[in-house]
């Protein structure tokens, strides 16, 4: 090839027709971003965000009442944990022998009802969110960028219908703090044939031909005719490239690389080996992971939605029976596959050394009804669960506490705000961090963490 160039102007559909940007994909370059702003020099810490997408029912699981009369109480029983005083779900055994290992907020509380706008406050920590407020990885992509070429921020499992995709956005933080979205409906790690093809390249373009058109976009840019004004342009570029010729980070999501036993540990359905590949993503670098806790289909049952905990209503009724069940959208069901994969990610975390590192949170976006009715409970802001592990949490404290029928918070509320100044706190990041360019506008957080869960 010559080494040199005419001194022409090239518009950007020569540069396309040289395949030189679509064979990089600039997309990646977006996802990488954040990874460049170097900022705040001290390691970051990590977080696997746990999402009960439909909301848990936290009377039947994590605060239950068994005085209370039966048409609020259900069937389930409470079994004691290793935590003296302290009891949850009998389908929850696995949870209550490592009791110690976690802390529960019984407190939770807005005043959304709806899926779509209970999200929003749940993920932002806003209770009054805007359009665009930023999900909690988007913040945590653009404060805490990875050291290494990871993208910042990872969604596993998609969110059904139910909810305007705002999940998949930066936010007014920008694209480029949006997160790297994982499995969608069936396709998902706990597939067998399940692989991740985001970092593949185009079929017809290997390796060492993506690395030639490299060298010659950086040709193009040394006599300065190149698309692109922007400074770091190059950066993100290079670091797509070795995203995608690259095998270092690119193996952190292939789960077949795990032995078999770590993956039956977890259990073989989605919540499972969605929860194994967050944690492969953490040690990779990755710094905040949400993982949608859909629990699959039983065997032979036909597939709806990944609404796991929106147990009501005639739409879940052919496959539930009723909430308590054992279909899809029966606790029956879900609590026991909850139980095996957070224990054994809790468990393996900690054998790892990376919870002291790793902050884990499990919680919907509002809770269920105290009554049962309506083939199930209802949507259920007013006051829920959440469990919170690592990153210095207290295992096995309690904090809050609700009424006699869990239908609304008693000592200590925890609302949206606080409980994202907590998230944040424990990630090292200071809740009143500005995030608009005139520094004092928009903070991360405008709520106060609730520190009683930490020492």
């Amino acid at each position: 090839m010559n080494q040199s160039f005419p001194q022409t102007a090239v518009n950007r559909r020569q540069l396309l027709q040289l395949g030189g940007i679509s064979a990089i994909g600039l997309g990646l370059p977006r996802l990488l971003h954040a990874a460049t702003d170097n900022r705040k020099t001290a390691r970051p810490k990590s977080c696997i965000f746990i999402v009960q997408y439909g909301g848990g029912s936290q009377i039947d699981s994590f605060d239950m009442k068994p005085d209370a009369p039966l048409e609020l109480r259900g069937p389930f029983k409470p079994i004691a944990t290793s935590v003296p005083g302290t009891r949850i779900c009998e389908h929850l055994p696995r949870l209550a022998r490592i009791a110690d290992r976690y802390a529960i907020i019984r407190s939770m509380t807005h005043t959304n009802p709806g899926h779509d706008g209970g999200m929003h406050v749940a993920m932002t920590g806003h209770s009054q969110p805007v359009e665009n407020t930023p999900y909690f990885g988007s913040v945590v992509a653009r404060l805490c960028p990875p050291a290494g070429n990871v993208p910042p921020y990872v969604w596993i499992q998609n969110l059904a219908g139910d909810v305007q995709p705002r999940y998949l956005t930066g936010g007014f933080l920008g694209p480029q703090y949006s997160p790297l979205r994982i499995g969608t409906d069936l396709d998902n790690p706990s597939a067998p044939s399940f692989r991740v093809k985001t970092f593949d390249p185009p079929v017809d373009v290997p390796s060492t031909r993506l690395l030639d058109r490299q060298q010659l976009l950086n040709r193009f840019e040394a006599v300065g005719r190149t698309p692109s004004n922007s400074s770091d342009f190059q950066t993100y570029r290079e670091r797509a490239v070795d995203l995608l010729t690259g095998s270092e980070t690119r193996a952190a999501f292939e789960l077949d690389r795990e032995p078999g036993k770590v993956r039956e540990r977890y259990g073989r359905h989605p919540l499972g080996q969605n929860l194994l590949l967050a944690r492969r993503m953490i040690e990779a670098g990755t710094r905040l992971v949400s993982v949608t806790a859909w629990c699959g289909n039983p065997p032979g049952e036909k597939f709806v939605n990944v609404q796991t905990w929106d147990m009501h209503g005639p739409g879940a009724a052919p496959y539930i029976g009723s909430i308590f069940g054992t279909g899809s959208f029966g606790l029956g069901w879900a609590l026991p596959r909850v139980d095996e994969a957070v224990s054994t990610l809790l468990t393996d975390l900690e054998d790892r050394g990376l919870l002291e590192t790793t902050l884990v949170v499990m919680v919907g976006e509002f809770g269920r009804s105290p009554k049962i009715g309506n083939l199930g409970r209802d949507h259920w802001p007013s006051c829920y669960s959440a469990i919170v592990a690592g990153c210095g949490v207290r295992g096995g404290l309690v904090y809050g506490a609700s009424d006699k029928t869990a239908g609304y918070v008693k000592d200590d509320p925890v609302r949206p705000e606080d409980f994202g100044a907590t998230v944040f706190h424990a990630l090292g990041v200071a809740p009143d961090t500005r995030l608009s360019a005139d520094g004092f506008t928009k903070p991360a957080s405008a709520g106060k963490p609730v520190l009683d869960l930490f020492g």
